[in-house]
């Protein structure tokens, strides 16, 4: 069990919890290769800060996303990872991430990309 951490604030939530949350929040929010333990942990969505909100950057956001998280599905922890991701053209691109843990249990993940 890990202490929770609040993907709005990025805070420890003081409770124990025992999904995914952690490692999918850290894979996405970490800059791909900033990490000194571990240079593969992260992603690359942080270069899309300033990119304009297109069709093609939700793809692209898709595609990082999926690259960030298949060390999770190679060591096993989860069993499967299902990403998708909603453009509502508001400076925001929203991605849904259903992850089914090693245990079976199908747990919905969100994280916010700011784009211009």
């Amino acid at each position: 069990m890990d202490a929770g951490i609040d993907p709005t604030s990025g805070d420890l939530t003081g409770e124990r919890i025992d999904s995914l949350a952690n490692a999918i929040y850290l894979r996405l929010m970490i800059p791909l290769g900033s990490y000194w333990a571990d240079a593969t942990l992260g992603s690359l969505l942080y270069t899309l800060r300033r990119e304009k909100d297109r069709p093609r950057v939700g793809r692209l956001a898709e595609q990082y996303a999926r690259d960030a998280l298949k060390p999770l599905l190679d060591d096993g922890r989860a069993l499967a990872i299902e990403i998708a991701y909603e453009q509502l053209h508001d400076g925001w691109l929203r991605l849904v991430i259903e992850a089914t843990q090693a245990d079976g249990q199908a747990r919905t993940f969100q994280h916010n990309v700011r784009v211009i």
